[in-house]
């Protein structure tokens, strides 16, 4: 008894002697997480601010956060204006160029780090954001639809092997290629072969009934373990923050790593990382919300589809002068010899821009010159609408080979509160990050708003230059023109009253 009374206390002045040291250790950790985190969050801030954030500028970075609606703004608003103009490969992060010729319009799932690769004074940004909660629910229904379509093959193996000759023929890039599809489909695909394996040997036992989907854990993993898994808190949790601040595990950033790690370590310093998140929402030409989906297409369309086109028929024009230009002066020119090699280098940057820029043009005349935002609106409502459908069918394959798994809005509410809570609580710097694009919304509606008003003053004072509106100034100077017909009749009619009684 004497020698376990003696152990005891022995092993207590060991713990008591390693607790200090222990604290240091964690102590000396957490200051050099400051460190790098401040480091990068000062290089990281921009000092200069653009001079008029709502100019569009030649290139246009649409930062596609996932799950945000971005897709609809994408194929019915972006590649329908940038006909011909967006950058080749834009989701391929590893074959993205953006020297290439008419290089305009950049489209992609990787981070805001990705400026670096771009022109950054001739770049405008915008982007999408979604309610933290649902843009969780959503990536995790999205991951579970797109790996159940490889349901279809008899086992896991089978089903990456189709996949990789698939791939290897593929010329166009594939979900599995973007990230972050390309690390939680793969990862949600295994773990569904995986669930439908240990039914079939009978591993659950005796099957629990739930009208839940988000809770089936003999078919799919449920959302609670979804949530809580390492992959999500690397890739998903406060994923629209990261994003904005450049800081994904996909990020250009050599340093993003390590910054990201410490954050997620020690909380407090997320609100680093959420500075730089908003002062980049700040600067960027346009902040859009999920949730108000009408409006934010519609203020879109007013904020940037019109300097779209507007550019495009500047572009146009320019195209036009230079044509003419170039066979007004060819004649002068005839005599003259350049250096061989500078010419054909010449001609061949000029063919691969001219020729597909004129291409665009051709269509943009046509198409885009008497384009409104009514019209603009038009078109995006009618290709959204094909888009859903077409997303629906799809969804609804797929989630038919995990049935009675199948996630709907209704099924959202059946969430136990304690799962949302989590959920809130893993996201607390995209719920802050959220709450400031709601503000920025709120900007833009009155700064549209306003823009709005002074061009109504601008016509009103067009109109009432004379002091009158502008029926009435027409109306006046019809009444001018018949006076003055009248008044020639008349002289005419006393010149021939004189001629006769001369």
């Amino acid at each position: 008894m004497a020698s376990a009374k003696k152990f005891a206390m022995l092993m207590t002045f060991f713990a008591l002697a390693y607790t200090p040291i222990n604290a240091y250790s964690t102590e000396k950790d957490f200051v050099r997480c400051q460190s790098t985190v401040k480091k990068w969050a000062a290089s990281s801030l921009d000092t200069v601010v653009k001079e008029d954030k709502h100019r569009l500028r030649d290139l246009l970075f649409f930062l596609h956060i996932p799950r945000t609606g971005g897709r609809s703004y994408f194929h019915c608003f972006l590649k329908k204006l940038y006909t011909n103009l967006e950058c080749p490969r834009s989701y391929d992060k590893l074959r993205f160029d953006p020297s290439k010729p008419n290089c305009r319009l950049m489209v992609t799932h990787d981070d805001y780090s990705m400026v670096s690769k771009l022109p950054k004074e001739r770049t405008s940004v915008v982007t999408i954001l979604r309610n933290p909660v649902d843009r969780v629910f959503s990536t995790y229904e999205f991951s579970v639809e797109v790996a159940a379509r490889f349901l279809v093959h008899s086992n896991l193996t089978s089903a990456t092997q189709m996949m990789g000759r698939i791939h290897s023929k593929k010329k166009g890039v594939s979900t599995l290629d973007i990230w972050p599809w390309k690390c939680l489909v793969p990862w949600m695909r295994e773990d569904l072969f995986a669930r439908r394996d240990a039914r079939k040997r009978g591993d659950f036992g005796s099957i629990r009934e739930s009208n839940d989907p988000f809770d089936m854990e003999n078919i799919v993993m449920p959302l609670r373990e979804f949530i809580n898994d390492p992959v999500a808190h690397d890739i998903i949790h406060n994923g629209a923050t990261f994003q904005v601040a450049g800081l994904t595990n996909n990020s250009y950033l050599s340093e993003a790593d390590e910054v990201r790690h410490c954050v997620r370590k020690y909380v407090d310093l997320g609100e680093y990382v959420l500075e730089v998140a908003k002062k980049r929402l700040d600067s960027m030409l346009y902040i859009g919300l999920t949730e108000d989906h009408r409006e934010s297409a519609t203020m879109f369309s007013n904020v940037v589809g019109v300097q779209v086109i507007s550019q495009l028929q500047s572009l146009s024009s320019g195209m036009e002068q230079a044509e003419k230009n170039k066979s007004d002066t060819s004649s002068s020119f005839q005599n003259y010899q350049p250096d061989s090699n500078y010419l054909q280098n010449s001609i061949n940057d000029q063919n691969g821009s001219d020729i597909s820029a004129t291409e665009n043009m051709e269509e943009t005349d046509e198409n885009k010159n008497q384009m409104t935002v009514g019209k603009l609106m038009e078109t995006y409502e009618e290709c959204t609408s094909r888009l859903r459908k077409a997303q629906s069918r799809r969804r609804t394959l797929s989630l038919k080979k995990i049935s009675p798994a199948y996630f709907t809005k209704e099924a959202r509410l059946q969430v136990p509160e304690v799962v949302l809570q989590q959920i809130l609580s893993l996201n607390n710097l995209d719920v802050e990050l959220y709450k400031y694009a709601q503000d920025i919304f709120e900007q833009q509606r009155k700064h549209l708003m306003q823009k709005s008003v002074e061009v109504e003053k601008q016509m009103s004072t067009f109109s009432s230059s004379y002091g009158a509106p502008l029926w009435k100034i027409l109306s006046l100077g019809m009444t001018v023109l018949i006076l003055l017909v009248l008044l020639f009749l008349l002289s005419n009619a006393r010149r021939r009253t004189l001629k006769v009684k001369v």
